[in-house]
């Protein structure tokens, strides 16, 4: 068993503490949030686990190998780093950090300190998710051409983080996952229109070395609910709509193929418009997953599927588009 703190009790906070408290091999010792009405509501009636309002109390037990860290974003990084100094192992809520100096000390101090850093990107254990990158890398798609994603909704308004960083490093861990790929160059455009400096709503891009693109649209002030993923490549094109409550994959058979001869411009290409389909796979809840591969890797030392580099990644992908908002949409390269 692993002995688990959790800290931070929110809305997502409770998601993980429900998560841990029924999960095989993890013993949640301890939650933690300065407002003790939110530590009761997350447990429940649940006994056994102590609640405190002081992440000292956390860091300072011999007894807890591992800490969760849901608080807000601004406090990521030094709850992380106290935790990691205080020699335990880590999962940390996404964005990891808001800055990629802060981002990258916490995996140089992971790294140092043979701690385990993890970073909650919760799609890549999604299994849709995880389908779609197979049937890119089995060539199901052929070349891969673009990818773009919507997360838009008329919710959660935040004041200690923007659109921006709140939504799209699902959508940003998603691109790099699913294409395999770093960008070389971002480029975004963005606008506050509830509370000055912080944007409601963000479109961003990503170029690659190759000449692929993805593309992110976010917002909390917007008349859809859309959590939606399309891939187009050269033989099919997949869409993974986590709104739709089973078919979360479809694969369109569909294309524009050069036709061998050139009879007028627009009879050049022949469309193909095939079947559409919905592939099987099983279907678990991804933060179930995600839980479990955390209490696995502290067990055993492995690295994370989602681990601090990879969190690093997205914070620098994050970071370059917020550049680019300020500076008016001009394209921030990246090493």
């Amino acid at each position: 068993m692993v002995n688990l703190a959790l800290i931070g009790a929110g809305a997502w906070g409770q998601n993980l503490v429900r998560t841990f408290l029924h999960l095989r091999g993890a013993d949640l010792k301890v939650v933690c949030d300065s407002d003790l009405a939110k530590c009761a509501s997350a447990l429940n009636g649940a006994r056994g686990v102590k609640t405190t309002p002081d992440a000292n109390d956390v860091f300072s037990d011999p007894s807890i190998e591992a800490v969760v860290v849901a608080s807000s974003a601004p406090t990521h990084f030094d709850l992380a780093r106290r935790a990691i100094l205080a020699g335990k192992d880590v999962l940390v809520e996404k964005p990891m950090t808001l800055s990629v100096a802060d981002a990258r000390e916490l995996v140089e101090l992971a790294e140092a300190e043979r701690r385990v850093l993890m970073v909650g990107h919760l799609l890549i254990y999604h299994p849709a998710v995880r389908k779609m990158r197979e049937l890119v890398k089995d060539g199901e798609v052929g070349d891969t051409y673009y990818l773009y994603s919507e997360r838009v909704n008329l919710g959660k308004i935040r004041s200690d983080e923007n659109a921006l960083w709140s939504f799209a490093p699902h959508d940003v861990s998603i691109a790099l996952y699913v294409l395999d790929d770093d960008p070389v160059e971002v480029a975004a455009v963005g606008a506050a229109y509830l509370q000055p400096g912080i944007e409601d709503v963000a479109f961003m891009y990503m170029r690659f070395g190759d000449g692929r693109l993805a593309q992110v649209h976010v917002s909390w002030l917007d008349p859809h609910k859309i959590r939606r993923t399309t891939l187009v490549g050269s033989r099919k094109m997949i869409v993974f709509d986590d709104m739709e409550p089973a078919e979360k994959i479809r694969i369109y058979d569909r294309g524009a193929e050069p036709n061998g001869k050139y009879v007028g411009y627009t009879e050049s290409f022949t469309l193909r418009f095939g079947a559409v389909t919905a592939p099987v796979f099983e279907m678990k809840e991804p933060l179930k997953i995600e839980c479990a591969h955390f209490v696995e890797c502290v067990e055993s030392r492995a690295k994370p599927d989602t681990d601090g580099r990879d969190g690093l990644r997205v914070v620098q992908v994050l970071d370059a588009a917020q550049r680019s908002i300020k500076s008016g949409g001009r394209a921030v390269k990246l090493e």
